[in-house]
C-alpha cells in the first residue's frame, strides 16, 4: 500500500481527538496536526470535524479517514455510549471521504498494541513479560468503561470487539455490597461502567461520604482526582476504593479472555491517578482469584500512557482493512 495522507479520529463521550497520518504497512503512525475538541461544545461529529478542518489551514483534507468511536458499531453505524453524538459511512461519505472505516474505540486501541514502544506503557505491579501468542486484554475508565481483546495465534493478531464494560458490577466484600444495593436504587441494572467511569467515580464518592454519615457535596470526577493527588483524606478515599475495584474487574476480564499475554489498562482516568493507582491495592485486587490466583499472578499488567494510541490504531485499522 502506498503512503497516502489519512484522517485519524478518536471520539469519546468528552473529547474528539483528529489528527492527519501518513501510513505504510509495518510503520509506526507519525501524527501531524493534533488537535483534541470537547464533544460538548459541538452539535454533532460533522460540525466537530468541520471546526478541525477550519483550524488546520492550508491543509488539505484527506480523501480517507479511520474513525474511532466509543459505542458499538452496528452496520456502518455508531451511536456513542456516553454522549448524543452519532456517526455513519454515509454522512462520512457526504463529508468527503472516498473511503473511510468506523471502528469502535478499544478495537483501535487493540490495533495499536502492535506500535507500542517500550515508553508508552508502565507496569503496574511487578516487571512481567506476558506469555507469546496469549490474547492480551484492553479496557479502561474513562467517561464510559471500555473493552477489548487482541486474539493472537502464530503470526496472527486480532482484534475481538466487546461491551464488557456493561457487565454486572460483582462486589468482592461487604463494603462493595453495601455500595452496589445503593445503585441499585438509581438504576434497574448495575453495570461495572456505573463505577468504573467519570460518573461513577462521582457516584462512589458520594455513596462513601453517607456511609460516613456526611452529606457530600456534588463533586466532579475531574476535581476529585485533583484533590486526591493533593492529598485530601475523603477523595484519597474514593480513588483507593475505585483502585481495588478496577483491580479486581480487570482480574476478571483477564479470566474471561484467557489473557496470559497481559492486560494493559487505557482510559483518561488511569493516566490522570497514575501515581495513586500505581500505589494502590490494584495488583492485589487484580491476583485475588481463589482457586485461579496463580494463574492471573503471571498476568503483567500495564497502563498505558500514550494519549495518541487510539489514533495510531485506527490508522493501522485502515492499513490492515484495505490490504486485504
Amino acid at each position: 500500500m502506498n503512503a497516502s495522507p489519512l484522517l485519524v479520529a478518536d471520539v469519546g463521550g468528552t473529547h474528539a481527538r483528529f489528527g492527519i497520518t501518513e501510513l505504510q504497512a509495518g510503520m509506526r503512525p507519525l501524527l501531524n496536526n493534533r488537535l483534541d475538541l470537547d464533544t460538548q461544545q459541538f452539535p454533532s461529529f460533522a460540525q466537530a470535524l468541520k471546526y478541525y478542518v477550519t483550524q488546520i489551514g492550508s491543509v488539505s483534507l484527506p480523501r480517507a479517514a479511520a474513525i474511532a468511536a466509543a459505542g458499538p458499531v452496528i452496520d456502518g453505524r455508531v451511536e456513542l455510549t456516553n454522549s448524543q453524538w452519532s456517526i455513519c459511512d454515509s454522512e462520512l461519505r457526504e463529508l468527503g471521504f472516498e473511503k473511510s472505516i468506523l471502528i469502535n474505540d478499544f478495537e483501535a486501541l487493540a490495533h495499536s498494541i502492535q506500535t507500542l514502544e517500550p515508553g508508552d506503557v508502565r507496569s503496574i505491579g511487578p516487571e512481567q513479560h506476558g506469555a507469546e501468542s496469549w490474547p492480551i486484554s484492553i479496557l479502561g475508565a474513562g467517561t464510559g468503561f471500555g473493552v477489548a481483546c487482541l486474539v493472537r495465534h502464530g503470526a496472527q493478531a486480532i482484534p475481538l470487539i466487546t461491551e464488557g464494560g456493561h457487565i454486572a458490577f460483582a462486589p468482592t466484600d461487604d463494603e462493595q455490597v453495601r455500595i452496589l444495593q445503593k445503585l441499585r436504587r438509581r438504576f434497574e441494572r448495575v453495570s461495572v461502567e456505573r463505577i468504573l467511569s467519570g460518573a461513577g467515580l462521582e457516584s462512589l464518592y458520594q455513596i462513601e461520604q453517607g456511609f460516613a454519615g456526611s452529606e457530600a457535596a456534588i463533586m466532579s470526577a475531574a476535581e476529585l482526582t485533583a484533590r486526591a493527588m493533593q492529598g485530601e483524606p475523603h477523595c484519597w478515599k474514593t480513588i483507593s476504593l475505585f483502585c481495588s475495584i478496577y483491580g479486581a474487574v480487570a482480574g476478571d476480564i483477564a479470566l474471561a479472555h484467557g489473557a496470559r499475554g497481559g492486560v494493559i489498562v487505557a482510559g483518561g482516568i488511569a493516566q490522570k491517578i497514575e501515581p495513586l493507582l500505581l500505589a494502590s491495592t490494584f495488583r492485589e485486587h487484580f491476583e485475588s482469584k481463589g482457586r485461579l490466583s496463580r494463574y492471573v499472578q503471571s498476568i503483567p499488567t500495564k497502563l498505558l500512557i500514550d494519549p495518541d494510541a487510539a489514533l495510531r490504531g485506527a490508522a493501522r485499522a485502515a492499513v490492515e482493512t484495505w490490504q486485504s
